[in-house]
């Protein structure tokens, strides 16, 4: 960022300066090695009085400035008050103050003196110059294989967005330290870090498709319908980018699964957002996470961007303004904005279990493409989930009474059969023997499914989906 300031007070013939509080007030950019710590500028009060003494037309770049001006700060009431006097005198000078913060916490005070900027993730284009300059510095040194077609670029720039010039920078150096090559593999492992690393997002790698989901023919069919709708074929036909879809339906069904395989079926990366890590405990913080977990993912996409029981994480909206002052509501506006108006190719992915909890604004039409009700497997579908849970454990489906299992596990959601299955498992691996049709059976009969200790619930959100969201199955008669 100083690099692109420094280009910048060139064109404008001004000088630029950058402070920080180990090293005081510096001229030059980045390319400049410092002398040694300015002694007189290391207080930042000292350091604006600088500034408003300065008389050649100059930019002024202040690193991590936000500290000095936060509330935790012991002298931050000085900072600001000088400040604002400063914003004052700099209307009469050729002078330009720019500070840099890694987070939007502006005192009340500034706000009306300060223009905010984001300073988005390098895209396509940065990343490019960066590994061409890599490049140019690396070529002829020997052992280094360098050279690639115009398809592994392409796949390893798209590989490294979301990361900074600087970690871009880091990796590059990376693979051709432990490779000998760009390896798109170990810039992936490296990006999963950096995504860790923002608190709220985690990156998943996940292989399963919609082969391996049991069921749900209606929801894998408008999902393979779309696999392409991301690529450049799609925009020139005059195809939107999905905005995502929210699944709704019973505790162990096929949802989260579902979210997963959608990534390893789209070839898109997959982004988990934990919806209760966004909420922090000072002023701001949770709005700044939100706003922090978008930028991430829209500077990755085209990706899907997973939310899971998303209604637990929003759960108390009504009331936010006498429980929590308002900040669910706050971060709850800030997601259905992003979702309404976005227009990064991010495919959302929600999931919930309990309807009642999320706000009916959550649910019009704009800020999903489609609402899908997940139900409990109808009885070919059970056969179907039977058959991909013993094939998983080494077992030939064939070998086994499917028609009787799935008879037997009416009212058993996907998980319950799963459970079904290894505990078939288990006992016969007690007695020392292969797993049959019976021992299956028996785990069957000892189970008891949700449709028995939660009736009343399911019973109530399958008449609420009933006219309110599209099914993910087909009619199943044997249901």
């Amino acid at each position: 960022m100083v690099g692109s300031l420094a280009e910048l007070a060139r064109r404008q013939e001004k000088t630029l300066h950058v402070w920080t509080e180990t090293m005081g007030m510096q001229p030059g950019g980045a390319s400049i090695a410092p002398a040694g710590p300015d002694e007189a500028t290391l207080d930042p009060v000292a350091a604006l009085e600088y500034i408003r003494t300065s008389r050649t037309p100059s930019v002024f770049v202040l690193k991590d400035f936000h500290y000095f001006i936060s509330p935790g700060y012991a002298h931050s009431s000085a900072v600001v008050r000088k400040l604002r006097d400063l914003a004052q005198a700099l209307r009469e000078s050729y002078a330009t103050v720019v500070l840099l913060s890694p987070v939007l916490n502006l005192p009340p005070e500034l706000e009306k003196d300060i223009t905010v900027v984001d300073y988005d993730l390098p895209g396509l284009e940065e990343l490019g110059a960066l590994l061409d300059s890599v490049v140019e510095r690396v070529r002829g040194r020997p052992g280094l294989e360098v050279d690639m077609s115009s398809a592994e670029r392409e796949h390893l720039l798209k590989a490294a967005l979301g990361m900074t010039l600087e970690e871009a920078e880091n990796v590059l150096a990376k693979c051709l330290v432990q490779r000998r090559r760009f390896d798109i593999d170990l810039v992936v492992a490296e990006k999963e870090q950096v995504i860790r690393k923002s608190g709220v997002l985690e990156y998943y790698n996940w292989e399963s498709g919609l082969g391996d989901i049991g069921g749900l023919a209606l929801l894998k069919q408008w999902l393979e319908e779309r696999a392409l709708a991301f690529t450049e074929r799609a925009r020139e036909f005059g195809l939107p980018a999905p905005k995502g879809i929210l699944l709704i339906g019973v505790q162990g069904c096929g949802k989260s699964l579902t979210a997963k395989s959608v990534a390893s079926a789209w070839k898109l990366p997959l982004l988990r957002l934990d919806v209760g890590r966004l909420f922090g405990h000072f002023i701001g913080e949770s709005e700044q996470n939100v706003r922090k977990a978008v930028k991430v993912a829209e500077c990755v996409a085209p990706c899907i961007l997973w939310v899971d029981e998303i209604e637990k994480g929003l759960a108390g909206i009504r009331s936010s303004a006498e429980l929590d002052a308002g900040v669910t509501a706050r971060v709850f506006g800030t997601m259905t904005t992003w979702m309404q108006e976005k227009t990064a190719p991010v495919f959302l992915v929600a999931t919930a279990n309990d309807i009642s909890l999320l706000p009916p604004e959550f649910l019009r039409k704009g800020r999903f493409d489609e609402i899908f009700f997940v139900d409990l497997p109808g009885i070919q579908e059970r056969q179907e989930i039977l058959s991909i849970h013993l094939k998983r454990r080494k077992r030939d489906a064939a070998k086994f009474d499917l028609e009787a299992l799935a008879s037997q596990m009416d009212g058993f959601s996907g998980a319950e059969i799963e459970e079904a299955v290894v505990s078939g498992l288990f006992k016969a691996f007690q007695k020392g023997l292969e797993v049959e049709t019976a021992d299956i059976l028996e785990a069957a009969k000892e189970s008891l499914p949700l449709t028995v200790t939660m009736a009343e619930d399911i019973q109530a959100l399958r008449e609420w989906a009933r006219t309110r969201a599209r099914p993910a199955s087909a009619a199943d008669t044997g249901r």
